[in-house]
């Protein structure tokens, strides 16, 4: 899932005479390109279209890699024939995923000063996503048996990942107007959910194909990881061919120590937490993300290891459901963007988290496939919603002029929330002997704490405090 952080620089102006002001600027022809073309009103100047494409390709390019791998076909194959089904295997996979997450969320921000500093982030780019390229591809070498290769592999993976994601995010703000951040990356948004789409269709149609009805699990999600692999290299080349490294390096200097960066990182984490004792309807709304994320999390991680190892379902049919569940969480996501508007987006998120919690109860309840599936569709519809609601929030509570500061709390919220859940959902599982029913309502108390937190939650009276926070009262 690709989240991206819309914003935009603070316009300053006092009432009537600004408003109008800020209209008539708006109905002002764009500006005449040296090709004699008039200026983009989305591109920065100096932006290419080519730049943009190639830049939303590589959410396509990443996006197969989180279907396939972390969600649908790599995990409950890890947990069903790498560990041969033991009560541990769950958590073994979930404590490789929390590891790369963990270790995300320690250097993403030292790799992003670093290539802040040398503007290299395309040289880094391409570093990490060879590095995800290759550990995919190399899943398909891995076996009966063989743990340590796969854990290895999928904590390398999932790092390179999570740290271009951060990397291809960062030149947002070099490819669109200030005013069109949001709509480039909701562009990016919507290629990705295409991009999951189409390698989950290549590896079903692999997977249902003649030629591979008779072949063993091994051989199938080989193939299936390859045609991940190339899939996410392919895509991402016109990044690497189009995209240009805008950013000029910093003037002099060593480069920077890392008990410097360390140093600065604990001192930004000391300044947020004034921000937030500031601003306790935010404080509460993170919270409350965090625990909402770390059970959608945890259904994103192991949704594929729930139906194999409690219904049964074959690879071809998880398949299948992910397909689905991708499709109507597009719909979701749209339909609630408009729902979040009438009914406001405290309301809209509260629905959600109950919809969540009926998703939970019916996959509890599930014995065989038919009310599995109904499951499935009541968490695509709630997966996009819940998440941009809950971004709308923080958006809402959140100072003009701390922005940037409140959507990296947000981003890191989500990030702890990912080794949260399913870490939680892995000890639950093996403490009850690989109890996955079990697992699965222990998810559902997230949500509970949720809807909790989120009854504290007064937008009005937040929205107040921000706007006093920024000075825009």
């Amino acid at each position: 899932m690709h989240l991206r952080r819309p914003g935009g620089p603070r316009v300053r102006g006092a009432g009537v005479r600004g408003h109008a002001q800020r209209r008539r600027a708006s109905t002002l022809p764009l500006p005449v390109t040296p090709t004699g073309k008039p200026a983009s009103a989305t591109l920065a100047p100096g932006v290419e279209r080519r730049e943009v494409v190639a830049w939303t390709l590589y959410d396509f390019a990443n996006s197969g890699y989180t279907t396939v791998v972390v969600t649908a076909v790599f995990s409950a194959y890890f947990v069903s024939v790498v560990a041969e089904g033991a009560d541990w295997a769950t958590l073994a996979w979930t404590a490789a995923l929390s590891v790369s997450y963990a270790a995300a969320i320690v250097l993403g921000p030292l790799l992003g000063a670093h290539v802040d500093r040398r503007a290299s982030k395309k040289t880094w780019l391409g570093w990490t996503t060879a590095g995800c390229v290759l550990g995919t591809a190399g899943l398909a070498l891995v076996g009966p048996g063989d743990m340590l290769a796969a854990v290895l592999l999928v904590a390398l993976s999932c790092l390179c990942f999570s740290l271009g994601e951060n990397l291809i995010a960062a030149f947002l703000p070099e490819l669109a107007r200030p005013e069109a951040i949001g709509r480039l990356s909701g562009w990016g948004w919507a290629v990705g959910y295409l991009g999951g789409l189409i390698a989950l269709a290549l590896c079903l149609a692999w997977i249902s194909s003649p030629g591979a009805t008779d072949d063993s699990a091994q051989s199938k999600v080989a193939v299936c990881m390859l045609i991940t692999a190339a899939l996410f290299a392919l895509a991402s080349l016109p990044v690497f061919l189009f995209l240009r490294e805008r950013a000029q390096p910093a003037p002099g200097g060593p480069p920077l120590a890392v008990g410097f960066l360390v140093g600065a990182a604990w001192h930004q984490l000391r300044a947020s937490r004034v921000t937030l004792a500031r601003l306790p309807e935010l404080r509460r709304i993170l919270v409350c993300i965090t625990f909402a994320q770390a059970g959608v999390q945890t259904v994103v991680a192991l949704a594929a290891i729930y139906a194999e190892q409690a219904l049964g379902f074959e690879t071809a049919q998880t398949v299948q459901m992910i397909l689905l569940v991708n499709i109507t969480a597009a719909i979701g996501a749209a339909a609630f963007g408009h729902v979040q508007d009438r009914l406001g987006h405290v309301r809209t998120l509260a629905l959600t988290l109950l919809g969540w919690l009926v998703a939970i109860a019916l996959a509890w309840a599930s014995r065989g496939p038919e009310l599995f599936w109904v499951a499935a569709n009541v968490v695509g519809l709630c997966l996009g919603a819940s998440q941009s609601a809950g971004r709308a929030l923080v958006g809402l509570l959140a100072p003009v002029d701390q922005r940037a500061e409140c959507f990296g709390l947000w981003g890191l919220a989500v990030k702890v929330a990912s080794i949260l859940g399913p870490l939680c959902y892995g000890l639950v599982s093996w403490a009850g002997g690989g109890d996955h029913r079990l697992a699965i309502l222990v998810t559902g108390l997230f949500f509970v704490a949720a809807l909790i937190l989120l009854r504290g939650v007064d937008t009005g009276r937040g929205r107040a405090r921000a706007l006093e926070a920024g000075g825009a009262g």
